[in-house]
């Protein structure tokens, strides 16, 4: 017979030897029936859970695929034999013996689970029957191809699914994963649990707990096991549960369990893989009852071909009339993916003919060569696998079945319609918030949840207030009657440190901390912290001199560089201007002394435009003018600075800096249930340093001289000097740090929730003006930190200035030299050629001189006496000598003459 069902179940009340009996007589009748096999038919055997909904959608699909290929072929036909599988894996070795041996089956399909898959290919390597496994697919392909060559997985890729479950955690921003799944040889060798714990890590989330239950047919107590370790989930933070692989039977039990201790209500998130959602269509109503609001993950198939409607018609024809007990009728994806199976081997049998069939390896070949587009999708293997790219139908679980969200893909992501297998029309969305069908989560909560266990009544949220902070004006524990915020929490005063306050949180004393934390990259390690809703740093704190020494002040505006330079440039404009001038021009002439008290008060009273000396060069007139716009600027940087200086006040700090601290060994005090001290002996390398436990114990310690400086963050400097800033001012550099932040554990979302608030408290200015009212404007204390002073201006604001004056001057000094070394050697020429002449003078002009020097002298004592040169002897000739008159105009002085002997 084509279709037969060889089934052994065993009465629980007979005893074991009647067992042994009734098994006997079963395995001689099945010998019994042997018949010889028809060599022009191929047969198949099915080893299927008969019984299970899955089991008949399978085996309905299967007859019509056979009987489809039997009614279109004329030389080749197929026979199909069902087995039923049994609850002990170990069982399908003997199943697919039987199938092998009494009934000579060639190839085997089906299987239940990766246990009964494993112990089928066992068989089937042994006997070179080929095995096409509809149980999902092993993830280690390469040692699965080499250790059986006559297995062909018809599945795809497990690993598919968890890039779908990573998108989803990912959409809603869930941090804190728990994962449950059923204990199995599959399941451990599948490497699931790695791939999904890297896929989570790679969005950002993590696996809190991983709930491992054994096989539900190893449970002798199903319900009391299973709720035992339900309950273990409660103490856990995370409300995200991933159902990763689980029978139905034992899923059963989980959502029963899991729906009577609270934990499907509100806030919680269950998210169900394949193993469960692509039941959906086939389960009860009171099962999905227990499940309401869960999200869940199936395999993806297109409805609208008109090979699957047909396929429908009959499948609910045939199903109608084999099981009339089954409320539902429609196939699902494993009666498609059972069809496919006998598809596949029709395929390869027509292909090879009915001379070929019988060898095994070319029959595993052939069935591996196909390629066509089945019920479920594209049927194309690669390495005894499918190799087709699966894509997920994302369903909400509500009412008595599902609604459908999207379709989610490897390639396109998130989309609101089917993919085919081109792609064609598709629309991707980023994450699951844009898709247009809108979530029903469980408990009815109208917003995404949280994904955390939520604080109630009974167990409020426990949150640490430091108790003994320094500065009560940031933190002050206070007992209230009236909560205005619908969480539910209390307020524990912790005396102890700010970062023992951090680790209570880390451990879980704590659910929170608030108050004035510190965020440091230390503590972010281990908690979550919110967006700071203050700046913080670190600065030295100092008195201000009491006498500060004003005497000099006229030298601050400028540096000494500067002072150096400006003088430098100013006698050098002095000097040229000095020498340019002091040859025609009569106000520089005379005495030395004289010329150089000129020169000085030329240059010093052109500082005030106020000299008076008329110059007349053109090269000095350039000089001039570049000095005087030197000095404009000068002048004008000089008033202003000054200015800025005497009218600022000016607090200068008694503390020369950190060097001097350190080169001193002084002591300095800080806040000592905060980070500082470490922060100071560690970083800023001070190794005197003395801990105040309250903000009105610093000034007492500055003026006892115990303490020289103080180390506070930039929040308690504010409230400090708000009280003190005539007396103390802010020195040094500031060490900045991650701002002030509440503390939450690690992942909370409420964590998330508070850094919304305070980003939305920036933005509409409100938190701007809670800082203002309770700690001033950052203004108020007029007398600002010793950074802040007017500096003296030094010599780089300048140089571009005065290197220009500089050049003008010298390149104007040069050419004034060159020209008067010009006209000196053109007048040396000049006087060469009237030596002769001025030679001849000479005597006349000596009787000249004397006559004036000896005027009026009698006309009796004067004598004629002519004077010869003698151009030989080059000597005066005195033989003859006489007076001549001075009224002869012939022999008057001749002043050029007298000029070029340097006579004046």
């Amino acid at each position: 017979m084509p279709f037969q069902l060889s089934s052994s179940k065993a009465d629980s009340k007979l005893s074991s030897f009647l067992s042994l009996v009734l098994a006997s007589l079963l395995f001689s009748i099945c010998l019994g029936l042997v018949v010889e096999a028809d060599p022009s038919s191929t047969n198949i055997g099915a080893i299927i859970d008969v019984d299970s909904r899955v089991g008949k959608e399978q085996k309905t699909a299967m007859i019509m695929a056979v009987h489809n290929f039997n009614n279109n072929s004329r030389n080749q036909t197929l026979e199909i034999y069902f087995s039923n599988t049994s609850k002990d894996p170990v069982k399908a070795v003997s199943t697919a013996e039987e199938l092998i041996g009494k009934k000579q089956v060639r190839l085997l399909v089906g299987t239940r689970t990766w246990e009964e898959v494993a112990l089928a290919a066992y068989v089937g390597e042994r006997a070179q029957v080929p095995i096409l496994s509809l149980a999902a697919a092993s993830s280690t392909q390469l040692l699965t191809q080499n250790r059986w060559p006559f297995l062909v997985q018809m599945a795809t890729d497990s690993r598919e699914q968890i890039n779908c479950i990573a998108a989803i955690v990912n959409s809603y921003h869930w941090r804190k994963i728990i994962v449950i799944h059923e204990d199995s040889s599959y399941f451990v060798n599948s490497g699931l649990l790695t791939t999904l714990s890297e896929r989570l890590e790679n969005v950002g989330a993590a696996i809190e707990y991983d709930l491992i239950l054994p096989p539900f047919s190893s449970l002798s107590d199903p319900e009391g096991f299973v709720r035992q370790e339900t309950a273990k989930l409660i103490s856990k933070q995370s409300r995200v549960f991933i159902v990763l692989q689980s029978s139905l039977p034992l899923a059963t039990h989980l959502f029963r369990e899991a729906k009577q201790i609270g934990l499907m209500g509100r806030d919680s998130v269950w998210i169900l893989t394949d193993s469960i959602s692509d039941l959906l269509d086939s389960v009860d109503s009171s099962f999905i009852s227990f499940m309401q609001g869960a999200i869940g993950i199936k395999n993806d198939y297109s409805e609208s071909t008109r090979q699957f409607l047909d396929f429908k018609d009959q499948f609910r024809k045939n199903f109608r009339l084999e099981y009339p007990d089954e409320d539902n009728s429609e196939p699902g994806i494993h009666a498609l993916k059972a069809y496919d199976s006998i598809t596949a081997i029709a395929e390869a049998v027509k292909e090879l003919g009915r001379d070929n069939t019988s060898n095994p390896r070319l029959l595993v070949n052939e069935i591996q060569s196909n390629n066509f587009i089945g019920l479920s999708g594209e049927i194309r293997f690669h390495g005894g696998k499918l190799e087709q790219k699966s894509t997920f139908k994302i369903v909400n679980i509500v009412g008595k079945r599902y609604k459908e969200l999207g379709i989610w893909s490897s390639k396109f992501g998130f989309s609101g319609s089917h993919v085919d297998e081109k792609g064609s029309g598709v629309i991707s969305v980023d994450n699951m918030n844009d898709l247009s069908s809108l979530v029903n989560w469980p408990g009815e909560l109208d917003r995404v949840p949280k994904g955390w266990a939520m604080p109630t009544d009974a167990v409020p949220m426990k949150i640490g207030v430091p108790g003994n902070n320094s500065f009560p004006m940031f933190v002050k524990v206070l007992k209230v009657l009236e909560k205005s915020y619908t969480l539910h929490y209390e307020f524990v005063p912790f005396n102890g440190s700010y970062s023992e306050l951090v680790g209570n949180v880390s451990n879980k004393n704590f659910d929170a901390a608030v108050g004035d934390l510190t965020i440091l990259a230390s503590r972010s390690r281990s908690v979550e912290f919110t967006q700071p809703f203050m700046q913080s740093g670190l600065s030295m704190l100092v008195p201000v001199k009491k006498e500060p020494q004003m005497a000099w002040i006229f030298m601050k505006p400028f540096t000494a560089n500067m002072w150096i330079v400006t003088f430098a440039i100013l006698f050098y404009t002095m000097f040229v201007v000095w020498f340019m001038e002091h040859q025609s021009n009569p106000e520089f002439k005379g005495p030395w002394k004289d010329q150089l008290g000129t020169a000085l008060w030329f240059t010093f009273s052109s500082l005030f435009f106020a000299h008076r000396e008329k110059i007349n060069g053109n090269y000095t007139k350039l000089v001039v003018a570049l000095w005087l716009f030197v000095v404009f600027v000068f002048t004008s940087s000089y008033q202003a600075s000054l200015t800025s200086m005497l009218t600022v006040p000016r607090l200068e700090p008694s503390v020369n800096g950190l060097d001097w601290i350190r080169n001193t060994n002084a002591t300095v005090g800080c806040d000592g249930d905060s980070f500082v001290e470490d922060y100071l002996r560690d970083v800023i390398k001070l190794q005197n340093i003395k801990t105040i436990s309250r903000q009105d114990l610093y000034p007492e310690e500055f003026k006892s001289g115990k303490i020289s400086a103080a180390f506070l963050e930039l929040p308690y400097q504010r409230v400090f000097l708000k009280e003190y800033c005539k007396e103390y001012i802010v020195t040094g550099p500031t060490y900045s740090f991650g701002g002030l932040g509440f503390v939450f554990q690690k992942s909370s979302p409420i964590a998330r929730d508070v850094s919304e608030a305070i980003l939305t408290l920036m933005e509409n200015g409100k938190l701007r003006r809670l800082k203002e009212k309770w700690f001033g404007s950052p203004d108020s204390c007029s007398n600002p930190d010793a950074g802040s002073e007017t500096e003296s201006l030094s010599l780089k604001s300048f140089w571009g200035l005065y290197l220009v004056s500089a050049a003008i001057s010298t390149l104007c000094f040069l050419i004034f030299v060159l020209q008067l070394l010009k006209n000196k050697l053109k007048n040396s020429e000049e006087g060469a050629n009237n030596l002769a002449q001025i030679v001849e003078g000479v005597p006349n002009t000596m009787i000249r001189l004397g006559q004036f020097l000896h005027g009026g002298r009698p006309k009796s004592l004067r004598r004629r006496r002519t004077f010869t040169w003698s151009k030989d002897a080059d000597k005066w000739n005195s033989s003859k000598f006489e007076f001549l008159s001075p009224a002869d105009p012939s022999h008057n002085f001749r002043a050029s003459s007298l000029q070029m002997l340097g006579i004046p």
